[in-house]
């Protein structure tokens, strides 16, 4: 028994962690849905721009001027940065499914996570929540005024995410998609709704996970 229990941990250490992509529009709703897939589904939840805040408010830290200096121009935060952030994340979780979310966003992202940590983890898919422009941008201004303390949740630095949105990070769902890797979710209806086509992607993936497994 005790050989089959060591057999299994080490089996274990050596699986690749499972990571979800998870992209949208500012304001698509990728937060919330990713709240909700944690509940149901047990992922640790990674935010780039989570990840990315934190480390500039951290009195001191060498990247925290340069990183706030993105955030107010809607500008993407050099990927070394990112990528650094996001592995130092998962070895501290010692979880083994993860939602990266907001994260490839152009594709200095994709090359840099395609030379740094492609070939450490398996990517299961990634979660795409199709949008309105305007639909998101009020999202996004009722969040502020309600207090988000995010120093982009205002009108202009939002005109300059969308265009950074729609310049950078869709040609990198368009690559994935080729690849047959993407999940599309019409995020315009309530929450609710949404997440009932979320789960389905899930609910997908952890079928063939299981049959893989027989």
């Amino acid at each position: 028994m005790l050989l089959i229990t060591t057999l299994r941990r080490l089996s274990m250490a050596n699986v690749k962690p499972s990571i979800v992509f998870v992209l949208g529009g500012p304001g698509s709703g990728k937060g919330t849905q990713c709240a909700k897939i944690i509940k149901e589904f047990g992922y640790v939840h990674l935010s780039a721009g989570d990840l990315l805040r934190t480390e500039r408010d951290i009195p001191g830290s060498r990247y925290g001027d340069l990183i706030e200096k993105h955030i107010r121009n809607g500008t993407i935060v050099p990927v070394e940065i990112t990528c650094n952030l996001l592995h130092a994340a998962m070895n501290n979780s010692r979880k083994d499914r993860f939602l990266i979310d907001g994260f490839p966003r152009n594709q200095d992202n994709l090359e840099g996570w395609n030379r740094e940590m492609a070939a450490k983890v398996n990517l299961q898919f990634v979660l795409f929540f199709d949008c309105n422009e305007q639909v998101c941008i009020d999202r996004c201004l009722k969040r502020g005024s309600s207090g988000s303390g995010r120093s982009d949740d205002n009108e202009e630095s939002l005109k300059k995410r969308f265009i950074t949105y729609f310049k950078d990070t869709l040609p990198i769902v368009d690559h994935y998609q080729k690849q047959n890797l993407v999940r599309k979710i019409d995020a315009n209806s309530s929450e609710d709704t949404v997440f009932e086509e979320v789960k389905k992607c899930f609910k997908e993936v952890i079928l063939i996970s299981w049959e893989y497994q027989m």
